[in-house]
């Protein structure tokens, strides 16, 4: 049954790569990646106002970004059409994470609404159908709508959940925003890396693909990845920006921050399994 109103505070979260291989390209160009998803205990907010009507609106555009170009409504209308259903929604977002950052921001915007909109319409789609149309906005959507830590293949849509340790991470946020899009586009990326499975990144693989174009490119991450790792061992997130260490808990990986926070931006945040939108969801149920 649809409900239409307002609903608050709908969470977004944030998530790291904790490890990146890129094994090959599909026919149509997308990479057939290997990584594993933590989420972490950062999030963005959205607010839902459930509308008597099919009108779609975001009261919180991005700068730069035309409202139909950005993922919440993209994700809002991809499911509207697939289900045919007549109501719409204005949608406000409390942008915390930042863009650019490979923290999976605006997957995460996408995969909220369509689990949010998926309840408040009353489309009650599986989770498997609304992961089949999250993957349509991005490789990183279908994690977030799973719910759970995971390792992912294929473009990120062949999920197998993981119950990870749960460290602090110190994250350090440089004064750059990486395209994802150009680092999955250069030369010199790597695109054969021999497949891994669980168990080697139980062991300790932690290989991230995209670290060298990256560094290459961005001397600033560079810089931010030297600096982390006078503490621990840093690691790229995704295509980055972000730098992340681990610590087993929050007492040093405050220390660490107080280091690294005299020259870089830097926040300290606790590693989740499960994600805190289906902790929300499962309040209603």
């Amino acid at each position: 049954m649809s409900e239409v109103g307002i609903h608050k505070k709908w969470p977004a979260p944030a998530k790291l790569n904790l490890m990146l291989r890129i094994i090959g390209r599909r026919a149509d160009g997308y990479h057939l990646l290997q990584t594993v998803f933590q989420f972490i205990d950062l999030c963005d907010f959205l607010d839902f106002e459930i509308l008597d009507h099919p009108e779609i609106m975001l009261e919180t555009p991005l700068a730069g970004v035309p409202p139909e170009a950005d993922l919440t409504v993209k994700a809002a209308r991809l499911l509207q059409e697939s289900t045919g259903v007549r109501q719409g929604v204005r949608i406000s977002v409390d942008k915390r994470l930042p863009m650019g950052g490979g923290l999976g921001g605006g997957s995460s915007d996408a995969a909220t609404v369509l689990v949010g909109l998926n309840y408040f319409w009353g489309v009650d789609l599986a989770e498997e159908e609304l992961i089949r149309l999250g993957v349509h906005l991005g490789a990183d959507v279908p994690v977030f709508i799973k719910g759970q830590s995971a390792w992912a293949e294929g473009v990120g849509e062949v999920l197998t959940p993981l119950d990870l340790p749960e460290p602090w991470y110190v994250i350090v946020m440089p004064p750059c925003h990486v395209s994802t899009k150009e680092v999955f586009s250069a030369p010199d990326l790597t695109r054969n890396s021999n497949p891994a499975t669980i168990n080697d990144f139980i062991k300790g693989l932690e290989a991230n693909d995209c670290l060298s174009v990256v560094k290459d490119r961005y001397p600033v991450i560079r810089q931010v990845l030297s600096d982390l790792t006078k503490f621990g061992k840093a690691r790229l997130t995704g295509t980055g920006s972000c730098v992340f260490s681990a610590f087993p808990n929050k007492r040093q990986a405050l220390e660490v921050k107080r280091e690294m926070e005299k020259k870089w931006q830097v926040m300290v945040v606790q590693g989740r399994n499960q994600s805190p939108l289906h902790e929300k969801l499962a309040q209603l149920r």
